[in-house]
Formats: structure tokens, C-alpha cells, sequence
């Protein structure tokens, strides 16, 4: 079997079976990124186009599997900790005296990132006053998160973020070591939830004091950044924080009116109309 790139022409096709048949629409993503990712399925799985298009159309499981490698689930806890460091300096003081607060984690992957504001959360003593949701489009991952079982090897790096933030225990704290697995501890998870959003046709929802989303509006097009940066707007409560991090900021100017930049470097910006 042929295993060429697809053409320009042939990604539409994709796009519109995977819209038309399951509702998902690829339409505002980076075709460079999509057409990337789907050539890479293909090697993968031994698939020309046609066979593509026909196993997308006629089998949901694959459909499934399809999503998982299409959309980008590179997570880990605490990563970028400067990042952390900054929320922990510039966000949590200011939501010290608030009696709930909301944070939304959208595009949480396994969910090692919204555990990380858990963290930081129980750490500043707002945790039992918090509570953590965490969206993804894709259920699989979903799953992972709510398990909150973790590879142990790699609770080696995700401590040297921790420590490099300046936390203030030891991230063996937060969870149970078993046999090769780290596990979550149940305290940690009592106030987190876990539920499928997509980004690209989901309104608005809840109000929230705290809205992250780091390394997912930069595999949109602008079109779609306005759009995902607008619902956030909506999402978020009167001088709640939007954390996009260090690599992505608001580019429409009418909608970066509609915040005060808090942390240029690491992209926090505070609701303000």
C-alpha cells in the first residue's frame, strides 16, 4: 500500500468525513499541523488514503484512535515552571479572600496539569475552598486523568519542576507509589472533575476565576484563536485570569483590550471589562 502524502485536496476530504459523520470539526485547525499528524497515522497504521477515508467513515473505535493521535497530548506536571511560579506569585494572592473559586484546566490531556494546580492550590491553603475542572475533546485521555495513575519513572522530572517553582514539600506527598505506577493521592482528587469539551463548538460554561490553556491555541488558525479566546472571555468571571502561557497570547487587539496583561513572558491576563 501506498503510503504518499496526502494532498491538500484529500485533507478536506478527511475533514469534512470526520465533521459530517461524527460531529468533530478539524475545519479552524493549522493544516500544516493536521496534515503532519494524519501522514503520520498513515505510516503508522499501513494505510493509503482511500483506506483512510473508508476505516474513518465505517468504524467509530478507529475514529476514536484517530482523535488520539490527531490532537496533542504532551503533558506533564509543572511543566514550564516558571509558569507555576508565576501563578503561584501573581494569581493565588489576589484569590486569597474570594470564599469559592472555579479554575478550568481546558485541553487538560492526562490531566498532570490541573493536579499541578491542585497542588499549588492545597499548598496556598485555597484548595478546600477550589475546585478543579479539567476538559479534553478526547475521552481516552480523559480516562488517564481521572485514574490518576502515572508512569513512577517519571515523577523524577515532574520533582525537579516541582522543586524548581519552589514547592513547598516533596511531590511525594500527593501521591502512592505502586510497584511502576505513582497513583494520585484520593485527598488530591476530592475536588477535581474531569468531562469532555470541545473548544471548537462547545459554548461557554460555568464561571470561573482561573482559566488555563497552554499548547493547544497554537495548532488553531487566527480565525479560531479569536473565537476559543472569546469564549474563554465569556467563561471567565469579572477580573478572573486567563494562563496561556509562554507561547501563546491574545493577538486580536479588540479582544486584548478586554484584559490586563499580568505577566507579559508567561501570557496571564486578568479579565478587566
Amino acid at each position: 500500500m501506498t503510503k504518499d502524502a496526502i494532498t491538500d485536496e484529500q485533507l478536506e476530504e478527511i475533514i469534512s468525513v470526520t465533521r459530517n459523520i461524527y460531529g468533530f470539526d478539524f475545519d479552524g485547525y493549522s493544516r500544516a499541523s493536521l496534515k503532519r499528524r494524519i501522514n503520520r497515522i498513515m505510516v503508522l497504521k499501513r494505510l493509503d488514503f482511500f483506506d483512510l477515508r473508508s476505516t474513518l467513515t465505517n468504524n467509530k473505535d478507529f475514529f476514536h484512535d484517530f482523535l488520539n493521535e490527531v490532537t496533542v497530548n504532551v503533558t506533564e506536571m509543572f511543566r514550564d515552571p516558571k509558569f507555576f511560579k508565576s501563578v503561584k506569585e501573581n494569581v493565588i494572592p489576589y484569590l486569597s479572600s474570594y470564599q469559592h473559586v472555579k479554575i478550568w484546566n481546558a485541553g487538560c490531556s492526562t490531566g498532570e496539569e490541573l493536579y499541578s494546580f491542585a497542588i499549588l492550590f492545597e499548598e496556598q491553603g485555597l484548595y478546600k475552598r477550589s475546585f478543579f475542572y479539567g476538559t479534553d475533546i478526547n475521552y481516552k485521555v480523559l480516562e488517564t486523568a481521572k485514574e490518576g495513575i502515572y508512569d513512577l519513572q517519571k515523577m523524577k522530572q515532574y520533582s525537579e519542576n516541582y522543586l524548581a517553582l519552589g514547592g513547598g514539600k516533596s511531590l511525594a506527598n500527593y501521591y502512592v507509589a505502586q510497584y511502576d505506577a505513582a497513583s494520585i493521592s484520593r485527598q488530591l482528587k476530592k475536588n477535581v472533575l474531569f468531562s469532555m469539551h470541545n473548544l471548537v463548538s462547545d459554548g461557554p460554561f460555568n464561571e470561573f476565576q482561573v482559566i488555563s490553556c497552554r499548547n493547544v491555541l497554537i495548532y488553531f488558525n487566527p480565525e479560531l484563536q479569536r473565537s476559543v479566546i472569546n469564549l474563554f472571555y465569556e467563561s471567565l468571571a469579572n477580573f478572573g485570569f486567563l494562563c496561556l502561557g509562554g507561547k501563546e497570547t491574545i493577538r486580536d487587539p479588540h479582544l486584548a483590550k478586554k484584559f490586563k496583561a499580568i505577566d507579559k513572558k508567561n501570557n496571564i491576563y486578568q479579565k478587566i471589562n
